[in-house]
């Protein structure tokens, strides 16, 4: 791995406004949504097609790019719709379309030829071949396959075409099935996982029928007295690796998670940054800091594995699909008035005097206290009761609008 020094980009996710807003303000470089249809994401909230000039330009005027995804394998009633939403996307001028079918990919080049295209990880790109291939079809940047050894990636970027992107994804959820394309879901619950609407079957547990008797029992796949999840794969996280990333040759860094919460991208995107700032700074000598690590461990995940990069043997989870966290959330800050007094939409219930931590960019959380706490009509309260409601509070550190307060959840 002897490639000059990178120093990756950090692409991340955004199922929908409030999480595109809080990938942005925590220091992603670019991000990815879709429009309401072809995306490999269909429960994410994602962004009606009108909407997309503005959200386009919300990330241009913060200086971060804009990366909207046309990444399903549609079937041929569904083509007719895509030149519509293709000359939406012309009109919006986003930094890329991130596509894996190659019948879209050409569509792309006949409809919007003027807007660079990247591959999506649902393509398997896995060797030089098929990366040169997709690049003299006119793809800017591959997102390679979830499989690939580190020492694979460097191979490949070795014998790639020097104007090719290399990206990789660096966390979140993976897939058992090869680069996500499954039919499990479909064939179980008529939601394609190829479209967008995967079920997630290999996140149930699963039992076993005996027909050799005759009488239909059914058993508990087990390893011990709980069930077994057959299929469950562990989450990927790569935070300790930015040096062996960025040496393999890769030049953006992908974060999972268009479904999950604002404040997951906030939090994920963060500790990315910080780590991706520190590589920067002293890329010979880096070493991620434990507080970085412990940091993605605050948010809702399965256990972590580093996937296949690094040679991990064990990157399935048997004994459950459930998740774990430190924090919660409970609330997010808003403008501060004349008093000094900032509004917060709470998330989760908080006090009057308690002792939380506060999410900014570009820094790790710190501690600070409530010390006065106000209902939406002024009057004193000593704690929030209703969910979601906007109240006022004075805090012992300052905070900006768009940071978070979090708490440690007692284990």
């Amino acid at each position: 791995m002897n490639n000059p020094i990178i120093i990756p980009e950090l692409v991340a996710p955004a199922g929908d406004f409030e999480k595109l807003s809080a990938a942005v303000r925590f220091g992603a470089d670019a991000v990815y949504f879709a429009a309401t249809s072809f995306g490999m994401r269909a429960a994410a909230g994602n962004f009606a097609p009108e909407t997309l000039a503005d959200t386009v330009r919300y990330c241009h005027d913060r200086s971060v790019k804009a990366y909207i995804t046309v990444n399903t394998y549609p079937r041929q009633r569904e083509l007719a719709a895509l030149p519509d939403l293709l000359r939406i996307i012309a009109e919006a001028a986003p930094d890329a379309v991130i596509a894996a079918d190659i019948g879209v990919l050409a569509m792309c080049k006949r409809y919007i030829p003027d807007i660079p295209i990247h591959i999506s990880t649902q393509a398997n790109v896995c060797n030089a071949e098929a990366a040169n291939m997709w690049h003299s079809l006119g793809a800017s940047r591959v997102i390679l396959a979830r499989e690939m050894h580190i020492g694979d990636i460097a191979a490949l970027r070795d014998n790639t075409h020097p104007g090719l992107g290399i990206e990789c994804f660096a966390h979140g959820s993976m897939c058992m099935a090869v680069s996500g394309r499954c039919h499990i879901s479909e064939y179980l619950t008529g939601r394609s996982a190829n479209n967008g609407a995967c079920a997630q079957p290999c996140r149930w547990e699963w039992n076993m029928h005996e027909t050799i008797r005759g009488d239909g029992e059914v058993f508990t796949a087990q390893t011990d007295e709980t069930g077994l999840y057959l299929f469950n794969s562990k989450d990927l996280y790569t935070i300790d690796y930015i040096d062996k990333m960025a040496a393999a040759g890769i030049s953006a860094l992908k974060i999972e998670g268009r479904q999950r919460t604002a404040y997951y991208a906030a939090v994920i995107t963060n500790a990315y940054r910080l780590a991706i700032d520190g590589y920067a700074a002293n890329p010979v000598h880096w070493r991620c800091p434990p507080e970085l690590r412990a940091e993605v461990d605050t948010v809702s995940h399965r256990l972590y594995s580093t996937g296949f990069y690094f040679g991990e043997t064990h990157i399935e989870e048997i004994k459950s699909s459930g998740y774990i966290r430190t924090r919660e959330v409970v609330g997010v800050v808003g403008a501060t008035d004349e008093r000094g007094l900032v509004e917060i939409t709470q998330k989760n219930r908080f006090d009057c005097g308690e002792t939380l931590e506060l999410l900014s960019p570009g820094r790790l959380p710190f501690p600070v206290m409530i010390t006065e706490l106000y209902d939406a009509d002024g009057a004193a309260i000593s704690g929030t009761n209703r969910p979601h409601a906007r109240v006022w509070a004075k805090l012992d550190a300052a905070a900006d609008e768009g940071d978070m307060l979090r708490r440690a959840i007692i284990q």
